[in-house]
This record gives C-alpha cells, sequence and structure tokens, in this order.
C-alpha cells in the first residue's frame, strides 16, 4: 500500500503556515512538494519520518542533487524539510532536527548584466524628436553620470549642486567631480569626463525652469523638487525603449557597463574597484568574468580554431 502524500504531522504543519505565519499560497505548495519528495525518499529507503537521522537525510539531499535540481530548488527543500522537522521539536515529536546543519550547494553568483559600448553610447547620445528640452538635458545629465560616472542610483539622486553641510553628495565643477555617499557611509570622488561635463552644464542651463526656490538637489522632477529613485528609472526606462534598446534598462546596468567598458579597456581591477567604492576587491572581480565573457565571444568569432563546423 502506498504511504500517504502526507503525514498527519504534515498536514498540521502546513496548516500551522497557513493561519498562524499566513505564508503565501505559492510558498505553501512549494513546501507540500519539498514534503512529498521527503516522504518519497523515505518509503523507498523504508525510513520512519520521525526518526530520520542527519546522515540518511545528507543522503537524501544528494540524491535529489543528482537529479539535477537547481541549487535555489534544493535550498527551498532544505528549508521546508528543515521546518517541518523544527516544528516537530517544537511538540515534543523528536529529540533532535536531522535538517538543521544540512546545507544546499552554493549559488552561482549571476554575472552583471551590461550594455555593449556602442549601445551605452547610442544610449547617452540619443535625441527624442520634439521633447520637452528641460526634459532631455534632465534624461542626458542623469544617463551621462549613471554610466559615465558609475554611480549609483541612490548616490545620482543625492547629489546637491554645490557642498551644503547637510549635503549627501555634491559636485564639484572646478576640480570636474562628484562626491558621493555610498554604501557603508564612505565617500569618495568620482571624476566626470567631457560628455558628463557638457551634459551637467546643459541641465544647469535649464533647471531653474523646473527647480523650486531653494531646492538644493542638483536633478528635479517637474514639480521642482529632488527627482527620486522610482523617477529615475522610469525615465530611463522610456528613453531606453525609445532609443530602441536591446534589453530592459535600469540604472544599475549603466554602472555595470560603466565598470564593464573600463576595465576592458584599462585592465585596472584595483582602479575599477575605487572608482565604484567597493569595499572589497572580490566585488569587483565579478566584472574580469563579464570581460572574459566579451573575450571569449571575440575569439569564437575571429579565430579559424574557434569555428564551428
Amino acid at each position: 500500500m502506498q504511504p500517504p502524500k502526507l503525514t498527519d504531522e504534515q498536514q498540521r504543519y502546513l496548516d500551522h503556515l497557513r493561519v498562524q505565519r499566513r505564508l503565501a499560497e505559492r510558498t505553501l505548495t512549494l513546501y507540500t512538494e519539498a514534503l512529498e519528495r521527503l516522504n518519497a525518499l523515505a518509503a523507498k529507503a523504508d525510513v520512519p519520518l520521525l526518526r530520520l537521522t542527519a546522515h540518511q537525510a545528507r543522503r537524501f539531499l544528494a540524491q535529489l542533487h543528482q537529479g539535477d535540481l537547481a541549487p535555489r530548488t534544493l535550498a527551498l527543500i532544505l528549508s521546508a524539510w528543515r521546518g517541518w522537522y523544527r516544528w516537530l521539536g517544537h511538540n515534543g515529536l523528536i529529540a533532535a532536527n536531522p535538517i538543521v546543519d544540512l546545507r544546499p550547494p552554493k549559488v552561482g553568483r549571476p554575472l552583471p548584466k551590461a550594455l555593449a559600448v556602442d549601445d551605452a553610447v547610442r544610449l547617452a547620445d540619443y535625441a527624442e524628436p520634439n521633447a520637452d528640452p528641460v526634459g532631455e538635458a534632465l534624461d542626458r545629465c542623469l544617463v551621462e553620470l549613471l554610466y559615465g560616472g558609475g554611480v549609483r542610483v541612490s548616490e545620482l539622486v543625492g547629489l546637491d549642486l554645490r557642498y551644503f553641510p547637510t549635503s549627501l553628495g555634491w559636485i564639484e565643477p572646478d576640480t570636474q567631480e562628484a562626491h558621493v555617499l555610498g554604501k557603508g557611509s564612505k565617500r569618495r570622488a568620482v571624476p566626470l569626463g567631457g560628455p558628463a561635463l557638457k551634459a551637467l552644464q546643459d541641465w544647469l542651463a535649464v533647471r531653474g525652469q523646473w527647480a523650486q526656490d531653494g531646492e538644493t538637489a542638483l536633478l528635479v522632477n517637474k514639480r521642482g523638487r529632488r527627482i527620486t529613485a522610482h523617477q529615475v528609472r522610469a525615465r530611463l526606462k522610456e528613453r531606453a525603449l525609445h532609443a530602441g534598446m536591446p534589453t530592459h534598462v535600469h540604472p544599475h546596468m549603466l554602472r555595470h557597463s560603466f565598470a564593464s567598458h573600463l576595465l576592458q579597456s584599462s585592465g585596472d581591477l584595483r582602479g575599477v574597484q575605487e572608482l565604484l567604492g567597493h569595499a572589497n576587491i572580490s566585488t569587483t572581480q565579478v566584472y574580469t568574468r563579464l570581460d572574459f565573457q566579451h573575450l571569449a565571444k571575440v575569439y569564437d568569432a575571429a579565430h579559424p580554431r574557434a569555428k564551428k563546423k
């Protein structure tokens, strides 16, 4: 006789999650499937669920791993198992949690998405026909600061026209720098190239048409107040669509593009780390993998030994 898909204890646990923890139905469905996997493995090994040992649980995990399940899927399964056995322990039904020390395989860190150099330049140079000149100047300025300076969107919206005692960041036209407040409240100076300085000048020439009196923010919205990160994302998304970008563009993609293109040109990992404001160089090293992907594509396209039959 086939064992039930869920035991009474498992059903009570899921009811607890639904009523007391108020988990979403999708999460409950995934937890149900995870417990059903556990039941099938235990039945096949003829192991009583309430007497499962850590060694047996580790063997179950290895079997699932051999089934080519993704690390994130395995992590969710283990979370469901661990939670159920923890609940059993709280209710005095088991003496020890056999899942407590099990860990899923590490999830590979996804590569950041960056635009091709030509696409990034096209986005920065794009001019919307019949656009509001103030809005057009704002869009060009924010793109140049994101791509030309590699700043985070939070750093961008925190910029003031100049230094004030309350400033999170500010512009120094004389030294051609932007001073920003990054993660961990660490300040850094970001050099501004010619296109970024030109975009700043063009924006400052029309900023007064939108900005309210006394507003210190460098970038303002139509209401005359400091632009928000959400508004930056929306404006950038619209500009990218009009410019015919091949992918969805968001502010952090321009920061990734800044880092990747700079590393491709210079190979100076430490310098890129400083410009990005990364506390740990391992965070910056992910761009070397992105750069290798670029080189691999060049190799595949050009080297005679790489050409496919």
